[in-house]
């Protein structure tokens, strides 16, 4: 099915090109979604782009904060925990 995931990252990519919203922004949305489905692949890899386009830990937070006010307990978990980690990693290692 190479046609398929072809045709599947060249609209992803479209997506995430900055327009109206910027790709930071964009980042924040898609970690939200994220987390809000529980995956932890796409968790650490729009965790890394929030990080890459600049985005704060405070935003960051503030993004989970609101995913939160629609996925209740399991969203606070994923952050208190999986998201923390790995911001935790990706500091050590830019130290």
């Amino acid at each position: 099915m190479p046609n398929i995931v072809r045709a599947y990252n060249e609209f992803t990519e479209i997506c995430f090109q900055e327009d109206t919203l910027s790709k930071k922004e964009k980042q924040l949305i898609a970690l939200g979604i994220s987390i809000h489905a529980q995956d932890e692949y796409c968790i650490i890899y729009h965790l890394k782009g929030c990080l890459d386009q600049g985005c704060s830990e405070q935003e960051i937070l503030e993004a989970i904060g609101v995913t939160a006010a629609f996925g209740g307990g399991a969203v606070m978990s994923q952050a208190v925990t999986l998201v923390q980690r790995v911001m935790d990693d990706f500091n050590k290692i830019k130290q």
